[in-house]
């Protein structure tokens, strides 16, 4: 992601081993004005695909200057919870799909990578 002028600013995305499962989580949203986003319990299988959907879910963020609690719609009829959580954005299945969060979260990558099935 860059911005005018020629200044860069980067989005990264940084990952932590907890006790309940894998923690990822953006840093450089705040420079644009915007919440962090963090996603937490994840099964370390999932971590490179959950990343990719943190970047995607960031970009549209940052396309749209969107800095509050909301749904994100992410790709063609697929769409992702953004809901406040210490200072920042959790990344949470919309409403009426949260009966069993691990498998969303698997789906989602499915659905918007494909290629991550094999």
């Amino acid at each position: 992601m860059s911005e005018g002028g020629g200044a860069r600013a980067e989005v990264r995305i940084v990952g932590t081993e907890r006790p309940d499962g894998l923690e990822l989580r953006t840093l450089g949203l705040a420079a644009r004005g915007l919440p962090e986003l963090r996603t937490t319990g994840l099964p370390p299988y999932l971590g490179q695909g959950w990343a990719r959907v943190l970047g995607l879910v960031a970009q549209r963020m940052a396309a749209s200057g969107l800095a509050g609690p909301a749904e994100v719609e992410v790709g063609e009829g697929v769409a992702v919870l953004l809901a406040a959580d210490r200072g920042g954005l959790a990344v949470l299945p919309p409403a009426g799909r949260a009966r069993d969060v691990q498998r969303w979260r698997r789906d989602l990558v499915e659905r918007l990578f494909p290629e991550a099935r094999a």
